[in-house]
Parts: C-alpha cells; structure tokens; sequence
C-alpha cells in the first residue's frame, strides 16, 4: 500500500497537470498556423481557459483559409492581420465574462505570449508563466522582466513523462 498520495507512480506534478490541459484546450484551435492552448490557474484551480480562433459567431479560417498565409506574413509580425484571437487573450476575456478575477495567478500555455498578449497578462495580474514553446520576441521578453513574471519553460516531452 502506498504511504501518499503523491507517492503513486505516473501522478504528474501540477506544472505537468496544466501543461496538458493547456495542450487538450489547444486542440479546439482553429488556426491553421498555430494551435495554441491557455490555461489560468490560481491555487490550483482553473480559472479560465482559452485556444486561438477567430471571434465567436465569425467564421473560421479554416472554412475561409489564412489571410496571414495569403500575403505572406512571417509569424510574430503584422499581428493585427488575422482573424484570430490569441489563447492568452480569449483566456482573459473568459474570465472577465464570468467575473473571475485573474490577479496573483499563473499562465499555462503551449506557446510563450507575443508581446500583445504579455502587455493583457501583465495588467490582469498573472505573476507567472510556463510554457512548452518559446516564442522569439524580444520585446516581450523585456516586458516580461521589467514586469518581474517568472517564465518557466517546460518542453512537452518533459510534461508527459511525469517528471515535472
């Protein structure tokens, strides 16, 4: 018999717990660039949760194609050329509908925010994000440690063997 709970074998730890929502949230993306999951987590609760898609009620780019691919947009630039919202940003404004405070939580996300979405994570208070992709922006990253949010990355290979 086992002495702990925790002491039971493939029970991943809390970082692995969110990175895999975040990746199971990803899957309802409809971008076809980039699947990207978020997940707020405040005393490990889930408060809110969001995936990139163009907004509710509009039609997908899977049914119209990508307008970035189209004119040829490298990612991380021009991002106001896109139907889609990121999952950062959709995750905010889950809570904000629901009237969930985000303040003092953490960010689980399959991808590191742009700086669009670090400038919204840094006013609706989250103090710390994980990822398991990095994503090239500097300037973002210069906001992250002016702003003092802790980034841990954790690769997604990492997350599912149950050593985080």
């Amino acid at each position: 018999m086992k002495d702990s709970i925790n002491d039971f074998v493939g029970r991943p730890g809390w970082d692995a717990y969110f990175m895999r929502m975040a990746e199971l949230v990803s899957t309802r993306s409809t971008c076809l660039r980039r699947r990207v999951g978020a997940v707020l987590v405040r005393e490990r609760r889930i408060l809110a949760t969001g995936y990139n898609g163009a907004p509710q009620g509009l039609r997908h780019c899977a049914e119209l194609g990508c307008l970035r691919e189209e004119l040829g947009i490298p990612s991380g630039e021009r991002h106001e050329l896109c139907r889609g919202i990121h999952a950062e940003q959709n995750a905010i404004i889950q809570a904000a509908i629901f009237g969930v405070s985000t303040r003092g939580s953490v960010l689980y996300c399959t991808t590191k925010p742009c700086i669009i979405c670090t400038k919204m994570l840094i006013n609706a208070g989250v103090e710390r994000f994980v990822v398991s992709e990095l994503y090239n922006d500097d300037l973002a990253d210069s906001f992250m440690k002016e702003a003092g949010i802790i980034v841990d990355f954790i690769p997604r290979e990492e997350y599912w063997s149950n050593e985080v």
